[in-house]
């Protein structure tokens, strides 16, 4: 499998248009207390139609971005096409403006591929030097991982 950006934008796009990946509203607007005591609000949740995943794993992305014209309103739909992706929730703290996104991987090595990407570094390029910070939580998957937070 690839993960270059024109083969996982044009699998986004094929995900997206074939409803394999759909866009869920019943988040919304709902806030998300983290273990640090931070909150987000979710603006945007995708999530693949697939099988239930043998190890999944939990990626966790904190950054704070440099351009307001960079404000996540603007989705990046490559993630959606990359090998093992199977949900995303995109978050902002509108104290701090900081945004977080939180994502299920089918495996730990689906995460770290994301983790080196060409998407990642593009997050590095235009996020605050040093703001961004990953966490990867193996042995759980999103929904879980969402009951433990405080919503």
């Amino acid at each position: 499998m690839s993960s270059n950006s024109v083969y996982t934008f044009i699998k986004a796009i094929t995900n997206i248009v074939t409803f394999k990946t759909r866009f869920k509203r019943n988040d919304i607007g709902k806030t998300v207390q983290m273990h640090d005591g931070y909150k987000f609000t979710v603006f945007r949740h995708a999530i693949k139609n697939s099988k239930p995943a043998i190890n999944p794993v939990v990626l966790c992305v904190r950054l704070h971005f440099t351009e307001k014209s960079m404000k996540p309103s603007m989705p990046m739909l490559s993630v959606l096409g990359f090998p093992g992706f199977r949900e995303k929730y995109w978050m902002i703290n509108h104290w701090n403006e900081d945004f977080q996104a939180l994502y299920e991987w089918d495996t730990k090595e689906d995460a770290e591929e994301y983790v080196n990407s060409f998407a990642m570094n593009y997050l590095k390029k235009k996020s605050v030097p040093r703001s961004i910070h990953y966490e990867i939580i193996p042995g759980i998957g999103l929904a879980d991982h969402m009951r433990h937070l405080d919503l």
